[in-house]
């Protein structure tokens, strides 16, 4: 019987992964805590939670620079697909230090025959004195994706916070550009309870905004920094701009002490070095260190 009602779309309660409207849900969460411990010979950020529900997992910290903890998220399934709702929490405390990443590009499917969408939620929260590296390889969003990725950032008055997004559309080598779908990008990033960056991106093929020089420029390719709590912000911009390699397809600015970098092309190799040629600038300046490269980047 629960089988017959799944197939007909009316599922019973908790059943909605067996649905084939637009009430469809696939959930997976996963919620991360991080401590400064103070126990030992040396300061060192300790993992001490990892509550996680569905195919979102980590399997151990990784401290290959001493008191930093990197770790990286694991989702099996390697993309989002019609009814995917992934919800990820990270949370460093007073003095913690955390590198977040990820072990291979995430996919955006195309969506079902009946347009049902996917969701992916990440809610960031540092509290006084922590740093939060978020550092996520690349999206690779296919033609007729649908769906809404958020990015919440909320900080105390002296955390500090760099991270990146870097979203491919299409499949320009396989001949399968994104013409059909739509995918919406939306950040919020506070300190204190007090906006500093709103904004909502909606990507819609379709659309003239999509084509037009005044937008998105039929470029294929897109990234966004952002940086928080650097030593003297606006001398980063000037050292970003010196150290880089001058191009149209790139551009950085400060608004309300946020460090912005913006890339817009057709290159994923291209915005994928120039973020993290960017984030090695800008580390020492965000906590004291040199660029440390996550192992996993280099398999």
């Amino acid at each position: 019987m629960t089988a017959l009602t799944s197939l007909c779309g009316k599922a019973l309660p908790g059943d909605s992964g067996h649905r084939f409207d637009a009430g469809r849900r696939w959930a997976a969460s996963i919620d991360l805590g991080f401590r400064k411990d103070m126990s030992g010979d040396s300061e060192c950020t300790r993992l001490v939670r990892a509550r996680h529900s569905g195919p979102l997992r980590v399997q151990r910290p990784f401290y290959p620079e001493g008191g930093v903890c990197h770790v990286y998220l694991l989702h099996p399934p390697g993309g989002l697909v019609s009814g995917d709702e992934l919800r990820i929490d990270a949370a460093v405390e007073a003095g913690a230090h955390a590198l977040l990443t990820t072990p291979a590009a995430a996919k955006l499917y195309r969506a079902d025959s009946q347009g049902v969408g996917w969701g992916q939620h990440v809610r960031l929260n540092v509290a006084s004195g922590g740093c939060l590296e978020w550092l996520p390889q690349e999206t690779l969003c296919f033609d007729g994706s649908r769906g809404v990725q958020t990015t919440e950032i909320a900080l105390d008055s002296d955390a500090r916070c760099l991270g990146w997004e870097v979203l491919a559309l299409g499949r320009p080598a396989s001949r399968l550009p994104f013409e059909s779908g739509r995918i919406e990008q939306r950040f919020r990033l506070i300190r204190e309870d007090r906006p500093l960056w709103l904004e909502r991106q909606p990507l819609d093929p379709q659309h003239p905004r999509f084509r037009g020089r005044w937008g998105q420029g039929g470029a294929t390719v897109q990234a966004t920094l952002w940086g928080v709590g650097l030593e003297s912000p606006s001398a980063c911009v000037e050292m970003l701009r010196d150290a880089l390699p001058a191009s149209p397809r790139w551009a950085v600015t400060l608004r309300h002490d946020v460090l912005l970098l913006r890339y817009l092309g057709d290159s994923r190799n291209e915005a994928w070095d120039l973020c993290q040629r960017a984030w090695s600038a800008l580390r020492p300046s965000l906590c004291g260190r040199e660029a440390c490269v996550p192992r996993i980047w280099l398999t």
